[in-house]
């Protein structure tokens, strides 16, 4: 070694090497960038925020761990200069950091984080369209719940979160197949526990179109036809009301004319009673009296059935002038929709053929309708479970069921018209048995594929959401998502945004390092690290760090679980000539950690 050879211990192995992904990607330099209304004691705001972002890639559980571990990450200097800080700050001053940021704060950081993310993400993108792939979207959301008790939560609603009534928050994420990701988490949106799935269709869709810059093309013929159906179904609504309105004015002109004379009958009783009184004259069943009774009797009999009469038609009149507005405010809705929807498409020259892929909470017919619209194609289940009830009433024991799985048969209808949906629909029954239990489940597309000739590529394909589904697994498992580090609401949503901008920024790095990493003998093969083995064993590995004119070079310990491997970092515009590390492993894991696992 050198004079100029600089040896420093860490206990967060890759973390010093993710910073310098972090310094070549721009991001230290675009968090650095932003102002922050706050004061800097020892260390500025800017630097307590990228220390959260860290101890969220290092996937702690508590920030106060960040002072209290085993092996604390304020005290390791080694990734503090790898992140170009000159140290790090105790985990209370982080806290006060993140309770004092404002909305606006947030979303600017937000804003940096998608900028230095957008290269990676568009260059992922190129790649999905030079193949003629179509863009596979899945989008979810997931429940973040506190305690129930817990009154220190701003906002918090009670909701469904994981098969239960939890206080909490909701996240909406979408993400995006990859093909060298596999994965790839586009957006995430902050919402109260108690938000329900069928209110966040069109919101998912339209963040992931701004985060991609990208979107298929309208169907704006197809919302034509949807309004001139709305149009037909209005005459006779119409109709119906005018008829209905000249009959209340006939009705009430009848009442009202039973009711004035009621009203002079009464008077003449009135008057007769008085008379008879002042005269002591005897009320005898065929007198005066008697006759004018009986005739302010049957006027006022008349005048009530008039009036139900009128009120019955009054009702009637108000339910279809109900359904009329309901209809013109629907209609207003679509035009005002087709006059947007035809402009995207004179702003967008090459459309993309690009498929959702949502659960039964999403299913709504209305939203079926409007993803339609918007030209995507769709699997998903239907939101009403009324439709598995009269399609198991349209099978019977002689009806042929294809198997799609070990213990799944399904069977389908083309271009199905649903009574509440504007658009046909390939409809699917599936039943499946769990145990001695059977089930069934309904599927629903609408698309180009030709789904009913081939049912166990329509099963596989709508059962790729597992991949979301194990998206929002890792996020909570590795990343702990749903341990709420902080209490002010701008802050749970930065976490939100830092966890899947970690959960991306491990596979942009690992792709990274196995593309650019400087080969050497007994080099360490990254790609072979899982994102949950990299965030739980590699980044709690402690290392020496060796820095010299040539690079970063990491070296491990023969005690460690790399042992006899090292990792020579590419070399860029971060870290200046005095910059090659070695990093000594030690091991802390159980040998349950110690399995290569492909990147997920």
């Amino acid at each position: 070694m050198s004079d100029e050879t600089i040896i420093q211990q860490t206990q967060h192995a890759f973390l010093v090497a993710w910073g310098h992904f972090a310094t070549e990607m721009g991001l230290i330099q675009a968090i650095k960038g932003i102002k922050l209304k706050q004061k800097k004691y020892r260390h500025e705001p800017q630097t307590k925020v990228l220390e959260f972002l860290v101890a969220t890639l290092a996937g702690l559980k508590q920030l106060q761990e960040i002072s209290l571990a085993a092996h604390p990450l304020d005290k390791d200097q080694a990734v503090a200069e790898a992140w170009g800080q000159s140290g790090w700050a105790d985990y209370t001053g982080v806290s006060r950091t993140l309770s004092g940021l404002s909305w606006a704060e947030v979303h600017e950081i937000v804003q940096a984080l998608e900028q230095v993310s957008q290269p990676f993400l568009q260059a992922e993108l190129a790649v999905l369209r030079s193949r003629r792939q179509r863009l596979r979207l899945d989008g979810d959301l997931t429940g973040l719940p506190v305690s129930n008790t817990s009154q220190t939560y701003p906002n918090a609603a009670f909701g469904h979160m994981a098969d239960d009534i939890r206080l909490g928050y909701q996240a909406a994420v979408v993400s995006v197949e990859s093909v060298t990701y596999r994965r790839l988490w586009l957006s995430v949106a902050h919402h109260p526990g108690d938000t329900v799935a069928c209110t966040q269709a069109e919101a998912l869709v339209l963040a992931a179109e701004a985060r991609m810059g990208l979107r298929p093309w309208r169907r704006t013929e197809w919302l034509r036809q949807r309004i001139q159906m709305v149009q037909a179904a209005m005459l006779p609504t119409k109709q119906r009301f005018q008829k209905q309105h000249q009959a209340v004015s006939v009705v009430q002109t009848r009442f009202l004319e039973a009711q004035q004379q009621t009203q002079q009958r009464a008077q003449l009783l009135a008057d007769l009673t008085q008379t008879y009184q002042a005269q002591q004259r005897p009320e005898r069943p065929t007198s005066r009296l008697a006759q004018a009774r009986r005739r302010w009797q049957a006027a006022e009999q008349r005048c009530q059935r008039r009036e139900q009469v009128w009120q019955k038609m009054q009702t009637k009149l108000a339910k279809t002038e109900a359904q009329l507005a309901q209809r013109q405010l629907e209609l207003g809705q679509l035009q005002r929709r087709l006059e947007r929807f035809e402009q995207d498409n004179r702003t967008n020259p090459d459309p993309l053929i690009i498929e959702f892929r949502l659960d039964a909470g999403f299913g709504t017919y209305e939203n079926l309708a409007l993803l339609i619209e918007l030209g995507y194609d769709i699997y998903t289940k239907p939101h009403n479970h009324k439709i598995g009830r009269y399609l198991k009433s349209q099978v019977n024991p002689q009806t042929p069921w294809t198997r799609v799985g070990d213990n799944a048969e399904m069977i389908a209808w083309p271009r199905l018209r649903l009574k509440r949906c504007p658009y046909p629909l390939d409809v699917a029954l599936e039943r499946f048995y769990t145990g001695k239990t059977r089930k069934h489940s309904v599927l629903l597309h609408f698309g180009t594929d030709r789904v009913t000739q081939d049912l166990p590529a329509w099963f596989n394909r709508y059962n790729g959401r597992q991949l979301i589904e194990a998206g929002i697994k890792e996020s909570k498992q590795v990343f702990q998502l749903h341990r709420l580090k902080v209490r002010a609401e701008p802050a749970i949503y930065l976490q939100e945004c830092f966890v899947i901008f970690a959960a991306n920024f491990i596979r942009w790095a690992t792709q990274w390092l196995r593309l650019h990493v400087v080969p050497t003998e007994n080099g360490l093969d990254v790609a072979q690290l899982g994102v949950k083995r990299q965030v739980q064993v590699a980044a709690h590995v402690s290392a020496q760090v060796i820095r010299d004119s040539d690079g970063w070079l990491l070296k491990f310990s023969e005690q460690s679980a790399f042992a006899g491997k090292v990792l020579r970092l590419p070399s860029g515009s971060y870290p200046p000539p005095s910059t090659h590390v070695f990093l000594t492993f030690v091991p802390f894991f159980n040998e349950s950690y110690l399995i290569a696992q492909p990147l997920r």
